[in-house]
């Protein structure tokens, strides 16, 4: 039986291996692997100059971490997590989007957590690395657009999308607030959720990707429109 767009199906495991989904889990492996192979040959470790340093970014300028820190991995169990929900979710949502869209909303999600911990923790000098607060945006979008689909959480417990993200957000958010110093990026993770949340149903966000582009257009058609006038009055 094949089931419709947007059908509840009885269970979901995994999803289709699409194009952007296969690119990220082969460039998140690789960059892994040599991270691992710097700190273990070199001693060099790169999350210092590539993960996400709240100081770094705000006194020094280092933008390029808002970006890069969703590549990097603490260990075999961080990443596999990571990749392993990447492949459970992000396949269907790019074909339903689309490569172009599901890759956009993939790096506004993850950039979005990264400013959201830069922000709320401006001096740290703590390292966030992983692709949680992109991973957690996904997530957040496929509460939203198959809320009735039923998930294998841990493949065993069976529960409804809406509820786990529910679910993930309270906690997340729960443990922001009361987080000591872990090794889990709460921040991250709510900010990936925010962001995805806002992307899906802010205003013209689904159609346009970001609120800036409408206003540039419409500030951009004013000003022709004024020219015109003035053309039009002096001939």
């Amino acid at each position: 039986m094949r089931w419709g767009q947007g059908e509840p199906r009885p269970f979901v495991i995994g999803g289709p291996t699409t194009p952007a989904v296969r690119t990220l889990l082969t460039v998140n492996v690789v960059i892994f692997l040599f991270q691992a192979l710097a700190q273990a040959l070199v001693h060099v470790r790169l999350d210092r100059l590539f993960g996400l340093v709240p100081y770094e970014v705000i006194h020094h300028l280092f933008l390029w971490q808002l970006g890069t820190y969703m590549f990097l991995h603490g260990g075999l169990l961080h990443i596999l997590l990571n990749m392993l929900t990447l492949w459970m979710f992000g396949g269907e949502l790019e074909a339903l989007w689309g490569t172009k869209r599901f890759v956009r909303f993939y790096f506004i999600t993850g950039i979005g957590a990264a400013i959201m911990t830069t922000l709320v923790t401006p001096n740290s000098y703590v390292p966030t690395i992983g692709a949680s607060g992109a991973i957690y945006g996904l997530l957040a979008a496929y509460g939203i657009l198959f809320p009735d689909r039923v998930l294998l959480l841990y493949f065993v417990l069976p529960v409804k999308a809406k509820f786990l993200v529910l679910f993930l957000g309270l906690l997340t958010f729960w443990s922001s607030l009361t987080a000591t110093g872990g090794g889990v990026a709460h921040v991250a993770h709510l900010g990936g959720m925010i962001f995805g949340w806002l992307y899906l149903r802010g205003p013209k966000w689904p159609r346009s990707g970001l609120p800036f582009r409408d206003a540039y257009e419409r500030w951009r058609k004013d000003r022709l429109r004024k020219k015109f006038k003035v053309y039009y009055h002096h001939t």
